[in-house]
């Protein structure tokens, strides 16, 4: 009994710390929360603001024409180059038309699909649906776009569906727009898939009794409520594309993004400092329609 007592006293004294600690953190929400993110605010900081922080840094440094080794003092010559260049102002506009192209025509193709997934089809049938919009997501990106390659390419099966060689597309500017709407479409369905979800049934039903047709029902009541989950579904399309250089380099042909003057910059001309000052177009470009967007709800959404 003696043994038992102290055994069950020593186990009330290794508990007590873990008991108080225990009752402190429940008293103190602040102090559990803060414990609580510590860890995935370190890692965004560090990995993530800490990569863009070196990105911004490393934008202002250049490099020796004669050594090729990195000059660390700051500058704006890499930005001046690019607002100077007509070449880099035209590659510019030519990734944002890209990007907005891709995202106008995942959005004319989303609606209709989202919302048959959403509204039409039976209850059963919508996760397979699901299923199916993600079933993309499961292969390979590459794979994916070396498919599109030969699908696209002279004498291929568009070609031949078109009329004959050299109906189609080809390679180049339209090749690369096909290409990125389909890789990205699914991350502009699955947004309005889930905002029209949200959208009861009744508004629809009330629209079509007072007497309201399809098409004014879908101005009044449906795409007001979607509205933000179409810019969410813009975020993924926009940026993805904005950014993307290995698509171009299969199917674009000759044509140029910012992705693929990053690309060059870091490989065959080895300047660092340039390709940073490149990549932060996008980044730039992306602040400014976040900042723009975030009153509507998007963020929300994503």
């Amino acid at each position: 009994m003696l043994g038992r007592s102290a055994d069950a006293a020593g186990a009330d004294t290794a508990r007590g710390p873990v008991r108080r600690l225990s009752a402190w953190l429940h008293r103190h929400a602040g102090v559990r929360l803060a414990a609580l993110l510590a860890a995935p605010l370190f890692w965004l900081v560090v990995a993530y603001l800490g990569a863009l922080a070196v990105l911004f840094v490393s934008a202002l440094w250049t490099v020796n024409g004669f050594t090729g080794e990195v000059v660390r003092q700051p500058t704006l010559v890499n930005f001046r180059t690019i607002a100077a260049d007509e070449v880099y102002r035209t590659v510019a506009l030519r990734s944002v038309g890209v990007a907005a192209a891709v995202t106008v025509i995942d959005t004319l193709i989303a609606l209709p699909m989202a919302f048959y997934m959403a509204k039409v089809a039976r209850p059963r049938y919508r996760r397979w649906l699901v299923v199916a919009i993600l079933t993309p997501l499961w292969a390979s990106y590459l794979v994916k776009a070396y498919a599109w390659r030969v699908l696209l390419a002279n004498g291929g099966p568009v070609d031949w569906l078109l009329g004959g060689p050299g109906s189609g597309p080809g390679y180049g500017l339209t090749a690369t727009v096909l290409v990125l709407a389909y890789l990205w479409l699914p991350y502009m369905i699955l947004p309005v898939y889930a905002g029209l979800e949200r959208l009861p049934d009744s508004l629809l039903e009330a629209s079509a009794d007072l007497g309201a047709r399809a098409g004014r029902t879908f101005r009044k009541v449906v795409l007001p409520v979607i509205v933000p989950s179409l810019i969410a579904g813009s975020i993924f399309t926009f940026s993805l594309s904005l950014g993307d250089y290995i698509t171009v380099q299969i199917v674009g042909g000759k044509t140029q993004l910012i992705g693929n003057l990053v690309y060059a910059n870091i490989g065959a001309a080895n300047n660092l400092p340039f390709a940073a000052a490149l990549a932060t177009i996008p980044v730039l470009i992306m602040v400014v329609y976040l900042v723009a967007v975030r009153r509507s709800g998007a963020l929300e959404e994503l």
